[in-house]
Order: structure tokens, then sequence, then C-alpha cells
């Protein structure tokens, strides 16, 4: 009876072995990943992690030159308000853009996804809202103008 209970215990070891080597490869590549792609930079507020990528240095370079880079930086204009949304996006975003650096598969130029066009909208009437207030009217439907429709280079040049 000991020998059966031996035999089938010993697949089990092997698979949860297969599985523990699975699970720690996948481990591995994914802090070497995170340390290689300077992850750790996306957790601050630091607009030169933006340009981690050759893809972000015209943007990068635009903000430098604009007046915006006095008072707000990337994730001002880039993440929404409030520590969960913003590092939900946060995550969102830095998934899908290495996915897409990754695999080669993005456009040039880069182009703001429409989420990330409703985020950025909503920074600019916070920060803005007299002015827009006062040039939509009483009567102006708030998700009916994009800031970016006509200034899409605002923060960016």
């Amino acid at each position: 009876m000991l020998c059966r209970y031996v035999y089938t215990v010993k697949p089990q070891i092997h698979l949860f072995a297969l599985l523990g080597v699975v699970i720690g490869v996948a481990i591995g590549v994914g802090v070497y990943t995170f340390v290689y792609a300077k992850g750790y930079s996306y957790l601050t507020n630091d607009p030169a992690a933006c340009a981690n990528c050759h893809v972000m240095n015209e943007q990068y370079s635009g903000w430098i030159a604009s007046s915006h880079r006095n008072v707000a930086v990337c994730n001002d204009c880039h993440t929404p308000a409030g520590i969960i949304p913003k590092y939900i996006t946060k995550a969102e975003n830095g998934f899908r853009h290495s996915l897409a650096f990754t695999t080669g598969r993005f456009p040039e130029p880069i182009r703001i996804t429409d989420r990330n066009r409703g985020v950025t909208n909503m920074a600019c009437r916070k920060c803005h809202e007299e002015v827009t207030r006062a040039i939509e009217g009483t009567h102006a439907d708030i998700e009916s103008m994009m800031c970016l429709t006509c200034h899409q280079r605002v923060g960016h040049l």
C-alpha cells in the first residue's frame, strides 16, 4: 500500500516542480524587463520617464520648450485625478505601450487614444475652467467641445 501511495504522489511532485519553474521563469523575465525598461521610473512624476522611449522624444522636447513645463508635468495632463484612477491609467497605458513597442506595432508619429484624449480634455478643463466656461457660454454641452480639437500641440509645441 505504501508503494501505491508513493507512485501516485510522484507525478504530482513533477507537476508542481514544472509549475514552479514556469512561474519562476515568468517572474524572472518580468523583473528583468521591468528593470531593463526602467519600469520603476513610470511610478514617479518625473517627465523624463516619458522620454524613456525614443518615440516620445519629440513630445518631451516640445514640453521642455512650452510654457506648461512651469506648471504641469505629464501626469497632470495625461492621467485622471485621484491616486487609484491615476495608477490604473498608468498601468493600462504601460501595458499597451510595452506591448506595442516590444512588437514594433505602433504608428509613427504616435497618436493619442480616444480614452486618453478624454482624460487630457478633462485636465484642460480643470486647469482652465474659467476660460472654458466663458467660451462655451451657458448653453454649450460640456462634452461637445474638445480642447484638443483646436489646441492639439499645446503642452508639446
